[in-house]
């Protein structure tokens, strides 16, 4: 039977790096997680098994170390261009570099010591061709609440459905965000900074009536920010349900709830710039 490889690539995931930069006052920590692929020419190490056009996984891994130890690790971004701009120089056979890369955030305590800053995480993919080069920035696990300014009611009804309307209701999500850059050369912890307080000031502020709705206007805030040309956001609705009280005797005042991570709601858009 003839077959063809109709597309290839490989590379190294799951590269765990640890940096301490040690000023003079105080100490700088990056914990970050690497994932490095590669696609390309490569067609001849899968049909013949002949490895003389592939860049070991190996060496990847090393790069990821030995290029930390010699640039300051500043930004997620920066690093993911200086790795892709690497591996295109170094593997003739790759037409195209993708390095994705999760900044696990530490809070600093002291000048020498640090708190794992819950789950929240930051995020960046750099993509590298021959030609064009292209930065996605985003966070992940960013937990929030709110606790009034949340409605959703005015839906349509059917046999099945047996939600009731509310005016006042918890609003809880872990927001997942990433947001292409118009160009690569930026201060992007800046920006990144800048994105993160717009995505929660516009979930704090905005009277929502519905998720989709402070979706929306989370996702617009965020593109007032300078070179941010699109963002894609992805918020499941994680439900907190009054709790039926009276059976006790008790009234409940919207003021006790049950938490119910699953099944939940699962809202995503993206929005650009017109």
């Amino acid at each position: 039977m003839p077959v063809t490889l109709a597309g290839n690539g490989y590379g190294k995931s799951a590269v765990r790096l640890v940096t301490v930069r040690r000023g003079p006052d105080a100490h700088e920590l990056k914990d970050v997680t690497v994932a490095i692929r590669l696609e390309g020419d490569f067609g001849t190490c899968y049909t013949e098994g002949d490895n003389s056009r592939v860049l070991p996984t190996d060496t990847m891994k090393n790069t990821v170390y030995a290029l930390a130890a010699d640039h300051p690790l500043d930004d997620v971004e920066s690093f993911g261009l200086l790795l892709t701009e690497h591996f295109l120089r170094e593997s003739q056979p790759a037409v195209s570099a993708r390095v994705e890369l999760t900044e696990h955030l530490w809070e600093q305590l002291h000048p020498q010591a640090f708190r794992r800053a819950g789950g929240e995480k930051r995020t960046a993919v750099v993509t590298r061709t021959r030609e064009s080069v292209r930065v996605v920035a985003g966070i992940e696990d960013l937990v929030v609440m709110k606790t009034a300014k949340s409605a959703f009611e005015g839906y349509p009804r059917d046999r099945y459905t047996t939600l009731p309307e509310t005016t006042d209701r918890l609003l809880a999500t872990s927001v997942r965000a990433t947001w292409i850059y118009t160009r690569p050369d930026l201060p992007f912890g800046d920006r990144f900074r800048e994105v993160r307080r717009r995505l929660l000031d516009a979930f704090v502020e905005h009277d929502s009536r519905s998720v989709q709705h402070t979706l929306y206007a989370m996702g617009e805030s965020a593109l007032e920010v300078p070179d941010v040309e699109e963002i894609h956001l992805v918020m499941p609705n994680i439900h907190h349900i009054p709790v039926d009280l009276t059976r006790f005797g008790l009234e409940n005042r919207n003021e006790v709830f049950v938490a119910t991570p699953e099944p939940y709601g699962l809202i995503e858009a993206t929005l650009r710039r017109a």
